[in-house]
C-alpha cells in the first residue's frame, strides 16, 4: 500500500482525480500518486492551480474550470471514470466573497448551508462528490514521509520549554475547536495573534509588527477534523514569512500537519535558525 492513509481496498487501476489548488501541495500529491503507479487525472482552476502542473497532463486528462462551478467539476468526474478524488491545495479566500463564478448547482448547495464556512461548503462538496459512487481520499494520502514528526525537527535560537509549548497549543485547540481558524502566535505568555479567515500567512506578518521575542508559531487540527479537505500544511513560503517576520519558532502537530518539500524546509530553517518542532 503506497499511503496509511488510503483505503484498505485502494485499486490503483482505478482513476484518481486531483481537485487541484494553489502551491505545491497538490504538485507533490500527483508526483506522488503517479510514482506509485496510480493513473491521475486533474481538475484545475483558473487563477489558482499552477499552469505548470496544468502542463503535465495531457488534455484528455484535465479539465480547467472557474472557482465555484461545482456541476462542471462534477461533470468531469464523470467524464474521467473516476474511481477516487482527493482535494489539495487552497482556494484564495476572498474568492468566496468576490470573484465567485458559482453554476447553478453550487448556487443551489450554497443556499441550503446555514453555515457558509469551509468546512460546511467542502464537506457538502465532498458529498456530492461521493453521490457518484467516487471515493473522496484522505488529503494526506502518498504524502506520509512529509509529516510532522514528534519533538525538534530543526534546531533554531529558541526551543520552547514545555510550559511555553502547552500554552500555545491549548490555545490553538481552542481557536480550532470554536472554528476560528487553525493557528496562533504567542510569546511569554502573550497572544501575539489568532489565525481566522484571512490565512497563516497573514497572521504571521501581524504577529511580526509587535517586535516579539521567543515567538511560537503553534498550527493544530480541530476535533473530529475531516482530512478529506482540511489538512493543515506548512512550507517553504510559511518559513519565508516567519523568518521576515521576525518568528522564532513554529511547532506542528505530529502526523496531522504537512510539510510541503519537507527535507528541504528542515534544511532551509537549520540555515535560518527557527526551530521547527512537532508536538
Amino acid at each position: 500500500m503506497p499511503s496509511r492513509f488510503l483505503p484498505d481496498d485502494f485499486d490503483a487501476a482505478r482513476p484518481l482525480a486531483v481537485i487541484a489548488g494553489q502551491g505545491m501541495y497538490p504538485m507533490l500529491t500527483v508526483e506522488l500518486a503517479r510514482a506509485a503507479g496510480v493513473s491521475v487525472r486533474l481538475i484545475a482552476f483558473e487563477g489558482e492551480t499552477r499552469p505548470e502542473l496544468v502542463a503535465s497532463f495531457g488534455e484528455s486528462e484535465r479539465v480547467m474550470i472557474k472557482v465555484g462551478q461545482l456541476g462542471h467539476m462534477l461533470k468531469a468526474l464523470d467524464k474521467f471514470g473516476a474511481g477516487y478524488a482527493l482535494m489539495a491545495g487552497q482556494i484564495t479566500p476572498r474568492k468566496l466573497f468576490k470573484g465567485l463564478s458559482p453554476d447553478l448547482k453550487a448556487v443551489t448547495i450554497l443556499a441550503s448551508l446555514k453555515e457558509k464556512n469551509a468546512e460546511s461548503i467542502f464537506g457538502a462538496i465532498a458529498s456530492e462528490i461521493e453521490k457518484l459512487g467516487i471515493v473522496q481520499l484522505d488529503a494526506r494520502a502518498f504524502l506520509d514521509m512529509e509529516l510532522a514528526e514528534a519533538g525538534i525537527m530543526a534546531a533554531g535560537k529558541y526551543q520552547p520549554d514545555s510550559e511555553a509549548l502547552d500554552y500555545g497549543v491549548r490555545l490553538a485547540k481552542e481557536m480550532a475547536r470554536l472554528d476560528v481558524g487553525q493557528g496562533v502566535v504567542v510569546a511569554r505568555g502573550t497572544v501575539l495573534a489568532v489565525e481566522a479567515f484571512e490565512g497563516t500567512d497573514a497572521m504571521l506578518r501581524r504577529a511580526g509588527t509587535f517586535d516579539a521575542k521567543k515567538t511560537l508559531f503553534v498550527k493544530t487540527v480541530k476535533p473530529g477534523q475531516d482530512y478529506r479537505f482540511d489538512v493543515p500544511v506548512f512550507g517553504m513560503k510559511t518559513l519565508d514569512v516567519m523568518s521576515e517576520a521576525g518568528l522564532a519558532a513554529a511547532a506542528l502537530e505530529a502526523g496531522n500537519c504537512i510539510i510541503l518539500e519537507k527535507d528541504a524546509v528542515l534544511a532551509e530553517a537549520k540555515k535560518r535558525k527557527i526551530t521547527l518542532l512537532g508536538y
